[in-house]
């Protein structure tokens, strides 16, 4: 058995995966389409109508992770998908003390790039 992980859900699937059934792309003699999108793929990409899942995931320039033992997957979006997910979201505004003990507020800092670094010891 195979686990797939995506963003919005789980599979565990026999290998090899199907991939309509994971991806939400369906293979046709013109590649792997959705609604009226359509990848074409190479021919080393499908084996006896199966699709390999991972260069298809990395033809559409999306991330992919797996296990050493390859019964693991990740499947994950695009950057403009998850960009677009986080797009209008604001961090609440809140006020942390520098190393000198000094206190910043965030909305002090609006229109200004800023790299919040967080450490845990768990």
């Amino acid at each position: 058995m195979t686990t797939i992980l995506t963003e919005s859900d789980e599979f565990t699937v026999d290998a090899p995966a199907d991939a309509a059934r994971v991806t939400g792309w369906t293979l046709k003699p013109e590649g792997m389409c959705r609604g009226d999108q359509c990848v074409p793929l190479p021919s080393t990409a499908v084996v006896t109508g199966r699709v390999d899942v991972e260069a298809f995931w990395r033809r559409l320039g999306n991330p992919v992770l797996c296990s050493g033992d390859r019964e693991t997957w990740v499947l994950g979006a695009a950057a403009e998908e998850r960009n677009a997910a986080l797009a209008g979201l604001m961090a609440p505004d809140f006020t942390l003390p520098d190393l000198s003990g000094r206190p910043h507020t965030l909305s002090d800092l609006r229109g200004k790039k800023v790299l919040l670094v967080t450490w845990a010891s768990w």
